[in-house]
């Protein structure tokens, strides 16, 4: 292995597996804003375990391995087809390590790859420069909160905001809607990378760039550090919070860069990342390729909890926290006694079920008994020993995606309970009144939490579908997870969602003129 690949690997290990200081101390932020006592509160101090035992386990923070980017500069005359072949030989070694989700999929037959390789995966962009050092770049950005990207094109009418045109406030208006579709799919407290100008694909590219600059870096551009300030304030008037459950912190950085564009368009591209904000960056010596320095600070030395942080509050018995341990399978008895802000302890065995097996189970019979069954929005980072296979993060995946099919499976199998991130709507809600059923949100990108409650795997099937996507049955221990829509028709989601909006409508008058 050469020494260029070796450092390539390091970083892929690094960025996964351990959030830079920049991005701890904004959590650690969002801790104090929070109250404790709140849903919100409790999720953040979930989210700085599951950091310190990413760290500690050298695993992956989140499940979701998303899209590896890459941005490489060279000295000039460095042969970037022999780097670009070593860049994916250690993505094929991190993925087969369980460092990687296995993650790229065949768009038009649906297989995995199994190495996260295949076309255009990973992303590598080469740029030369006049400087005899390499620099390497790697983002890893989740399919959760890479569905929450969105391009807006100016003038147009913007949902609660009204006209935005093609001015500094017009751009306000699409960076604020931005973070209110977001709501907690993205697994928010998030941050946002913001591209003005150029085409719909160079916007896009301009708005990732974004998340490679250091949190508390400031625009040389005036007018853009004054847009990226009052971003971040009134972001976090909009009362979405942490997963979405409502409270004070809702956007934890706001970038925004600008290109120029083609007198017919004006693009405004928006990426969203989600807490688990994993970039890093190495920079390496020209001629010997190894490692001089890390472009952001380490995470060691910013430590995410304490033990007064880990004491939970007296107050979390309050009415905001009811706490329930059921034994799965579940009866209706159980899941109807269940309410909106009520805490699950969930013992037994759960399956997991993500886009592919909730599409063949509409059509065909489920490979297992699933009557009273818990069904769990996850695909895990699994790796196979002589003893078997073994999970190694295990956070949920975003849900909507289920929404067309998930009323339908819960009634048809008996299904009892779903668990995933970010929510559901309108008929799944419907479904668990008429049928008795429960949705429950675990924390977004806590993957080695929630990984440590599993304490086996009692089979697999559907593994053609790939692992992310193979229906895993899980013993499990002390799973906690929120409900936030019950079988009396109340959703939290719908709740925060209407709110939001209603707070988002008091920033429609012009700011920046």
């Amino acid at each position: 292995m050469s020494n260029f690949e070796e450092s390539v690997y390091q970083l892929i290990v690094e960025t996964s597996t351990n959030l830079p200081a920049d991005v701890r101390r904004k959590i650690i932020a969002a801790q104090a804003a929070e109250d404790q006592a709140t849903r919100a509160g409790l999720s953040l101090m979930t989210i700085a375990q599951n950091i310190e035992m990413a760290e500690c386990n050298v695993s992956p923070i989140c499940q979701d391995t998303g899209m590896p980017t890459f941005i490489v500069h060279t000295p000039v005359g460095a042969n970037q087809i022999i780097m670009k072949r070593e860049i994916k030989n250690a993505i094929a070694r991190a993925t087969k390590e369980g460092k990687l989700r296995t993650n790229s999929v065949d768009s038009l037959t649906g297989a995995n790859t199994g190495d996260n390789l295949g076309a255009g995966t990973p992303v590598i962009h080469f740029e030369q420069w006049e400087k005899d050092e390499v620099d390497v770049r790697l983002i890893l950005k989740g399919g959760g909160c890479e569905n929450k990207n969105i391009q807006y094109s100016l003038p147009c009418e913007i949902e609660g905001l009204g006209k935005a045109g093609r001015d500094l406030d017009g751009i306000r208006k699409c960076i604020l809607h931005a973070v209110y579709q977001a709501q907690g799919q993205g697994c928010s407290a998030g941050f946002i990378g913001v591209g003005i100008g150029g085409d719909r694909t160079t916007g896009y590219e301009l708005a990732k760039q974004q998340l490679f600059r250091h949190v508390d870096d400031v625009n040389p551009i005036a007018d853009l550090a004054k847009l990226e300030d009052y971003i971040l304030d009134k972001a976090n008037q909009l009362g979405i919070g942490t997963m979405g459950f409502g409270g004070n912190v809702t956007l934890l950085g706001c970038k925004v860069g600008v290109n120029n564009r083609l007198p017919a368009s004006f693009f405004v591209s928006v990426a969203y990342n989600c807490w688990a904000y994993r970039r890093q960056g190495i920079v390496l010596d020209g001629t010997t390729h190894e490692i001089m320095n890390w472009v952001y600070e380490g995470g060691t030395n910013v430590p995410m909890t304490t033990s007064k942080q880990n004491d939970v509050p007296e107050q979390l018995t309050s009415a905001e926290r009811r706490e329930v341990v059921l034994q799965m399978p579940l009866s209706e008895e159980d899941v109807r006694s269940l309410k909106v802000g009520d805490v699950v302890i969930l013992n037994g065995e759960m399956h997991t079920g993500r886009d592919a097996l909730h599409k063949h189970l509409i059509d065909h019979d489920a490979p297992i008994d699933l009557n009273g069954g818990v069904i769990y929005h996850c695909g895990p980072v699994m790796t196979k020993d002589d003893e078997g296979w073994h999970v190694r993060a295990a956070g949920p995946t975003t849900s909507i995606r289920e929404e067309p099919y998930q009323g339908d499976i819960m009634k048809k199998f008996g299904v009892r309970a779903v668990i995933g991130k970010g929510g559901m709507g309108p008929k799944t809600l419907a479904a668990l009144q008429e049928h008795g059923g429960v949705y429950m949100n675990a924390v977004g990108g806590a993957a080695q939490y929630y990984a440590q409650c599993i304490k086996g795997v009692n089979g697999v099937d559907f593994m053609e579908f790939g692992i992310p996507e193979a229906m895993w049955h899980l013993q499990v221990e002390g799973f906690a997870a929120i409900v936030t829509m019950d079988s009396h028709g109340n959703s939290l989601h719908a709740d925060v969602d209407k709110d939001s909006l209603a707070k988002l409508k008091q920033f429609k008058d012009p700011v920046f003129n």
